[in-house]
């Protein structure tokens, strides 16, 4: 050992030793903070600023809210539609119950933020089969009621009669009250146009059932209520999305009555 320990005094290990804190070490500990991360994400950002690479995970949710998404990927690719089929079962019946209360005008605060194109395809399609089988079945119960002993033939004309109209109504009315407001200057959806008047047709189906009461007076009186109710929801609903134009709101009330008219003519005669 060295000789240099030798000589320590001992008389004050003697006892207990208190613990001496060292103020100088605590003078002399430096503080450290650790750097905030900087927490990037993969796969760059490039069509933000020029030269930056990755972009930061707190600028990613503002990126994102900003830019609106967008599903269309060309008229010819399916998936561009899915966003017009994106509805549940509630979702259907809660909009086929507002067709049939036209004086509410609100069809369209409904639909705003998901119109969809099923009601247009399934309620045409519908409507298609109905006339065509339920205007048979009226004409023969017609027939039957006024003559028992005359024969009757069932006619496949009706399916394409009923087809190339409801499609066309459907399709092709919508499309021109589209191009006629655009061109009066009002910012019109042609898909809202297109889920509005297909969900207009509802009344029809219900309405074709009662017509195959052979009593003439009855019917009359059937297609008129529900054309009526179909073109009061027609035109209030396109009244309150473009308000000062009511050449046009009459002129889609008077398209819609006279479709009825049609109906009554044509398969129940």
């Amino acid at each position: 050992m060295d000789e240099s320990y030798t000589g320590l005094p001992t008389s004050h290990l003697l006892g207990s030793v208190p613990a001496v804190v060292s103020e100088d070490k605590d003078k002399n500990t430096t503080s450290y903070e650790a750097p905030e991360a900087n927490l990037q994400i993969f796969p760059p950002n490039n069509g933000g600023e020029k030269g930056r690479g990755y972009q930061t995970v707190g600028s990613t949710s503002e990126t994102f809210e900003q830019q609106p998404a967008n599903n269309w990927r060309g008229v010819f690719n399916i998936s561009s539609y899915t966003q017009y089929f994106n509805v549940d079962t509630d979702v259907v019946l809660n909009r086929l119950l507002s067709s049939l209360y036209p004086h509410g005008g609100d069809f369209f605060s409904k639909i705003d933020a998901n119109p969809d194109l099923y009601g247009l395809i399934w309620i045409s399609t519908t409507l298609v089969f109905v006339l065509a089988a339920l205007g048979n079945c009226a004409t023969y119960l017609m027939e039957k009621h006024s003559d028992s002993s005359t024969s009757w033939a069932f006619n496949v004309s009706y399916m394409n009669l009923a087809a190339f109209s409801v499609y066309g109504y459907a399709i092709l009315v919508p499309l021109a009250f589209y191009f006629l407001l655009h061109y009066l200057g009002s910012n019109a959806s042609l898909v809202r146009f297109w889920c509005m008047w297909g969900y207009s047709l509802f009344i029809f189906v219900l309405a074709s059932f009662l017509l195959l009461i052979p009593v003439e007076a009855f019917r009359w009186i059937i297609i008129i209520l529900a054309g009526a109710a179909s073109s009061c929801f027609v035109a209030f609903n396109l009244k309150t999305y473009i308000e000062g134009n009511d050449i046009v709101v009459i002129a889609a009330f008077l398209l819609q009555l006279a479709l009825a008219i049609f109906f009554k003519v044509y398969f129940f005669p």
